[in-house]
């Protein structure tokens, strides 16, 4: 736009055009309504119809051709209310007639009228599915189920007052689900329902069947058996055999049926009574007093894993089947555990039932499906599985127990490894067995991976801590002398080192069988140093021993990052123990534990860039550190000691991928020389700070030399700051004169020789700090000063100061910039 219309004419144009804008936007807001409701209500835009048709304007209203409402229910669903509603209020009646109104009539009357409801309620149903009316068939069915129940009832009443509540129940219920399987089959025959009517309400040759009856007849056969046992009075293996025998037939009619509904009915009975079948007969066989009773308990447990057996064979899936068979296996396993359990000791009982979960891998070879021989091998592995949990307390109590010497150590020679070990610990009860539980396992497993390629490795790794557990425990168990259980433990360290190394000799990387065995020597040294600990003598022979051992050790490169820290550690506690058998405090013991981190150096200056390196250097460092732990408590030798640790690190630092290592040298070095300035009672502060500017002055230069872009601030700002600042506070409450002429004379020269070379962090730094100086000198003078003036002059100085301030505020402010620019002009 070249000519711009006057304001008022421009507001004009721009309020018609917003107008238009939201006509436009109301018209799409309309038609985007309409759409909507076209698409929910699935009316279709009449053929022929063209854009504007319809449309642009209101949305067509609810009842409008084209857009009837969406019925919010289903005629099926409308007409299942009103049959379910219909046949409990049928029901409700029945039952309240057969209660209340039953003594009111005859007993001719009484059969009468609920004779004829029974027939009328079951024969309806016939015509009803002739007629293709199989919903409301399936209601009068119902209606007439519940009156056969009724029947039942009054039957009892009138006839058969004096038979027991649990026997009558129990004939009933028999009587009931044989009625109600023959209504079932006979609705279903095509005899007496034949086709649909032509109605239209089911295809031509459709058979409608009532669903409720079969089903009912199945759930209700459960009952019979189990509530003739009550009723007889029987005893808990027979209740236990009737809810087996019902679990069977569950399982018989499931594995026969073909409707869906009863063969869920079907197996969801048959696995509630078969697993309270199973779980009374377990808490028969565990507890039984004598071989005879558990013996039966047994026999039921044994036809519970048949009856699953026969059940896996025949179901088509796999899954199930592998459930089954493994139910079937865990059955078998712990009625031979029951049976042991009142025949044999205590300690042999969890290895018996270990032998039986052994046996059924012997299945592996049989003619058996595949699913079911999986199963048993599941139920092997998980028996074998809580085998080894019982057996992890003694394994665990062998590890741990030495822990509690090491609050009192060297406290007297025990006489068995037992008593070493379970001193603070309580001592499992029937472990004798552990190590022959944990061979068996182990020797399992070796046979099982050599069939098993693809999981060899993981096979042979849990093998081998296996093992390692049972000769473990071995010494224990067999209460060996403590010398010879120290013995055992050192060849099960040396042996599993030696596995280490042979089955990694062929790789650059251990597999993972050579670090498992790596892991297992070291926790068993650990374990053996902590057992050490009853005997001075046994502590000095088992640490130099075991210092030796991982030393040999890491000679083989595959190792050597394993065992050379372990090695360093274990002479760390070796120097430990040396200084306590001489009787040193541990400040001189602190002196020989830093023999530990000179030869980390010396072995990492000849290892350097290996894979050993680093976990040297950090067993070194770690004892460095316990050694400063050790000699802080007298200063004169945490001098020595950070002086010694601070050659060690300078000495590292010599190596070029290093080199930051200097860095903590120096530190340690000026560490050093504060605490030996403390231990001499040294309080000047120069003393303390002038040590770490010469150095760090002389740092900064060489690096300005090297790189002359450096700042000033970087070269020597941090090296002034630490002598200037800590001797200005010093000298600010110094009530003689040497220390601010000496600090001032120093400021000055730090001054000049910034203005000399340009550098701004000198000249700032000492200009500020000779400025602070002078002002705390002439501080006593000023104040006389102030003192002697009239109260009324400070005021009007300081307003006098702020008129020229103000009146030549300009001027001010371009002499404060020429400053900034200056200064920021040095280096």
């Amino acid at each position: 736009m070249t000519n711009l219309p006057p304001p008022a004419e421009e507001l004009r144009l721009l309020d018609a055009e917003l107008r238009q804008l939201d006509l436009r936007r109301a018209v799409l807001l309309r038609r985007r309504e309409w759409l909507v409701h076209t698409l929910r209500t699935g009316a279709a835009r009449p053929p022929g119809q063209g854009a504007g048709a319809m449309p642009w304007g209101d949305p067509p209203r609810a009842g409008a051709a084209g857009a009837a409402p969406r019925p919010e229910t289903s005629a099926s669903g409308v007409q299942n209310v009103l049959l379910v509603l219909g046949g409990l209020l049928l029901t409700v009646a029945a039952i309240a007639f057969t209660l209340v109104s039953w003594g009111h009539l005859g007993i001719t009357g009484r059969a009468l009228v609920l004779g004829a409801l029974t027939v009328a309620a079951l024969g309806a149903p016939v015509v009803l599915l002739r007629r293709g009316l199989r919903s409301t068939a399936e209601a009068v069915s119902a209606l007439g189920t519940a009156l056969t129940v009724l029947d039942s009832y009054a039957l009892h009443e009138v006839a058969f007052t004096g038979v027991g509540g649990a026997g009558y129940t129990a004939a009933a219920s028999a009587v009931l689900a044989g009625l109600w399987a023959a209504y079932g089959l006979l609705t279903a025959a095509p005899a007496l329902v034949g086709k649909a009517a032509g109605d239209g309400s089911a295809g031509a040759g459709a058979r409608p069947r009532l669903r409720h009856p079969l089903p009912l007849a199945v759930a209700t056969a459960h009952l019979p058996l189990l509530l003739w046992a009550l009723a007889a009075g029987a005893g808990p293996h027979t209740v236990t055999a009737v809810l087996l025998a019902t679990a069977a037939g569950g399982t018989a009619v499931a594995l026969r049926a073909a409707p869906v509904p009863v063969r869920v009915v079907a197996v969801t009975g048959a696995l509630g009574t078969g697993v309270a079948g199973v779980l009374a007969a377990g808490w028969l066989c565990w507890n039984a007093s004598d071989p005879g009773t558990a013996a039966r308990a047994a026999a039921l447990l044994a036809g519970a894993a048949a009856i699953a057996l026969v059940s896996g064979r025949s179901v088509p899936h796999a899954d199930a089947a592998r459930g089954a068979a493994l139910a079937a296996g865990l059955c078998l396993v712990a009625a031979a555990g029951g049976v042991l359990r009142v025949s044999v000791p205590g300690e042999w009982i969890v290895p018996g039932c270990l032998a039986c979960a052994i046996a059924l891998l012997a299945v592996d070879r049989t003619p058996l499906r595949r699913p079911l021989r999986q199963g048993l091998v599941l139920a092997s592995a998980a028996v074998q599985g809580v085998a080894v949990l019982w057996a992890l307390p003694l394994v665990a109590g062998t590890l741990l127990g030495p822990v509690a010497r090491s609050t009192r150590p060297w406290s007297g020679r025990p006489g068995s490894v037992r008593e070493a070990v379970f001193s603070a610990v309580p001592w499992p009860p029937y472990a004798s067995t552990v190590p022959l539980v944990l061979a068996a396992v182990a020797a399992v497993l070796l046979v099982a991976g050599r069939n098993t390629a693809r999981h060899r490795a993981a096979v042979a790794v849990v093998a081998l801590g296996l093992g390692w557990a049972a000769v473990l425990v071995l010494p224990v168990v067999l209460r060996l002398p403590y010398e010879a259980g120290l013995v055992a433990q050192g060849t099960v360290v040396a042996a599993a080192l030696g596995l280490a190394g042979w089955t990694g000799r062929a790789e650059q990387r251990p597999s993972p069988p050579a670090l498992t065995a790596l892991l297992l020597a070291l926790v068993t040294s650990v374990g053996l140093a902590f057992l050490a600990l009853a005997s001075e003598s046994a502590t000095l022979g088992v640490l130099a021993s075991l210092t030796v051992l991982f030393g040999v050790a890491g000679r083989r490169p595959g190792l050597a990052p394993f065992t050379v820290p372990a090695a360093l550690g274990h002479a760390t506690a070796l120097a430990c123990a040396a200084g306590a058998s001489a009787g040193w405090p541990p400040q001189h013991t602190a002196l020989l534990v830093l023999a530990v981190p000179a030869v980390a150096v010396l072995l990492t200056s000849r290892t350097g860039g290996s894979g050993t390196t680093v976990p040297a250097e950090a067993a070194g460092a770690a004892a460095g550190l316990l050694a400063l732990a050790l000699a802080v408590t007298d200063p004169p030798v945490l001098a020595v000691v950070l002086s010694l640790c601070g050659v060690l690190t300078a000495a590292t630092a010599l190596r070029p991928q290093r080199r930051p290592a200097g860095y903590v040298a120096a530190a340690l070095f000026l560490l050093a020389a504060w605490v030996r300035l403390t231990a001499w009672d040294v309080t000047t502060p120069e003393a303390y700070t002038l040590p770490v500017t010469g150095p760090t002055l002389v740092v900064g230069w060489l690096r300005r030399r090297r790189d002359p872009a450096a700042s000033s601030w970087t070269a020597y700002g941090a090296a002034l700051a630490v002598t200037l600042v800590p001797s200005l506070l010093a000298a600010w409450d110094d009530r003689h004169w040497l220390r601010p002429l000496l600090l001032g004379v120093a400021a000055l020269v730090v001054t000049l020789t910034g203005a000399r070379h340009r550098l701004q962090a000198p000249l700032v730094l000492g200009a500020g700090v000779l400025a602070l100086v002078t002002l705390h000198e002439l501080a006593p003078y000023l104040a006389q000063v102030v003192g002697a003036l009239p109260r009324w002059v400070p005021p009007a100085l300081a307003g006098l100061l702020l008129l020229v301030l103000g009146a030549t505020y300009e001027q001010r402010l371009r002499d404060a910039r020429r400053l900034r620019d200056a200064l920021g002009r040095l280096r």
